[in-house]
């Protein structure tokens, strides 16, 4: 019985512990947030944004191939830990297609 009733307070204490770390974490993030010096992706998607991540493919484990958008242009290049190297610029997108009732339906750019 007395390994219970000490155990209780020890407990507490760590759980308090924990709230006052992410606590502290939960602040960092926020005063980050508010100085600019993080980005966080909150799931809002931004009509006006203009660079965007098209696709990536793994290469091998060190490099990946990347098709980047800016605008109406896409780039391809790989990007590997050492550096970027640009393989195609300026090319032009296909098409878009958009599903409707489960066919596949292209939509003309303008």
């Amino acid at each position: 019985m007395d390994t219970v009733s000490t155990d209780i307070p020890e407990i507490l204490r760590l759980l308090l512990a924990l709230i006052l770390v992410l606590g502290l974490m939960g602040g960092l993030a926020l005063a980050l947030k508010k100085l600019g010096l993080a980005d966080f992706q909150t799931g809002k998607i931004s009509a006006n944004k203009r660079l965007s991540v098209v696709e990536t493919l793994p290469l091998d484990a060190r490099r990946r191939i990347a098709i980047i958008r800016r605008d109406d242009t896409e780039h391809l290049v790989i990007l590997s830990a050492t550096g970027e190297t640009v393989i195609e610029t300026n090319i032009i997108p296909p098409p878009e297609t958009e599903s409707v009732d489960g066919k596949a339906k292209f939509k003309n750019r303008a």
